[in-house]
């Protein structure tokens, strides 16, 4: 149901714009990495600075492929009524609507959110080189995507209070369901569409948990 939602005709404008505003920023920091390192490392050979912007242009490119997924939740919070409001509408037409958060929150939300990735995969990234790293990247961002995008969703029906409970109760299922996600995270480009299918995603996983709450 998510994967329809998001590429129905009705998603695609906030699907484009969020994809547009992902690359957009990756290619600004690469820009301006790119304009620093020329700025203040110079050799006596060109050849050297050549190799060192060159170099420095491979890293990023490297560290992007593991850091995509804390950039791309970034946006969550920023489209995540967006895709809520349409999935409810779609398909939960009896429910009540959902609250959407207000812009403030969902700013400091989405910056909150992107320090925890950012902090997790950074602290999870040299297990890569042991094995196990894919495996624990996948589970710590599994149970990340859970909470926050569980949570998030569910304050647009109710308190924080409450859907922190709610998520708590029904945490097996939900860490379950967020490995799909967190698998989708490490697969280049696919991990730019994350935000958008996750939202979608436990949209209607929170009305499943929700009527078996009832």
């Amino acid at each position: 149901m998510a994967i329809g939602d998001l590429v129905s005709p009705e998603f695609r404008s906030v699907l484009f714009k969020a994809l547009g505003l992902t690359i957009a920023l990756f290619i600004a920091v690469l820009v301006i990495a790119e304009v620093m390192i020329a700025s203040f490392t110079h050799f006596s050979w060109p050849w050297a600075d050549r190799l060192v912007e060159l170099g420095t242009g491979l890293a990023l490119l490297v560290a992007f492929f593991f850091l995509m997924s804390p950039v791309t939740a970034a946006f969550a919070g920023l489209f995540l009524d967006q895709i809520a409001e349409k999935v409810e509408a779609r398909h939960y037409p009896w429910d009540p609507r959902g609250t959407p958060l207000p812009i403030g929150r969902a700013i400091l939300i989405s910056l909150q959110f992107f320090a925890v990735v950012l902090v997790v995969n950074l602290a999870v990234l040299p297990m890569v080189f042991f094995g196990v790293g894919a495996f624990v990247l996948v589970a710590a961002n599994a149970y990340l995507i859970g909470r926050e995008y569980f949570e998030m969703v569910a304050m647009r029906h109710m308190p924080l209070e409450e859907a922190k409970i709610l998520r708590k109760e029904n945490s097996p299922k939900i860490f379950v369901a967020a490995l799909l996600p967190a698998l989708l995270s490490i697969v280049p480009f696919v991990n730019l569409t994350v935000p958008l299918f996750s939202t979608a995603y436990f949209t209607h996983l929170f009305k499943s948990v929700q009527a078996s709450s009832a």
